[in-house]
């Protein structure tokens, strides 16, 4: 098996691809190639948000347990 992207990674890949495309593209809004470009990039950005939130919270919960 392939190794993965960390989410990090696949999010500034995401953008790039979403900027670049947009930019070739005369109509972006009406383009369904950058649409699913851009739903992609907001699923994985929710995914490093809700990551970044476990984190918090398993940090506050061993500061509160001491």
């Amino acid at each position: 098996m392939a190794k993965r992207r960390s989410l990090q990674e696949d999010t500034v890949a995401l953008k790039t691809k979403v900027r670049e495309s947009s930019a070739k593209s005369e109509t972006p809004e009406g383009n369904p190639a950058i649409r699913s470009l851009r739903k992609r990039l907001k699923r994985t950005q929710r995914k490093v948000r809700a990551a970044k939130h476990r984190e918090a919270a398993r940090a506050a919960k061993t500061e509160a347990a001491k």
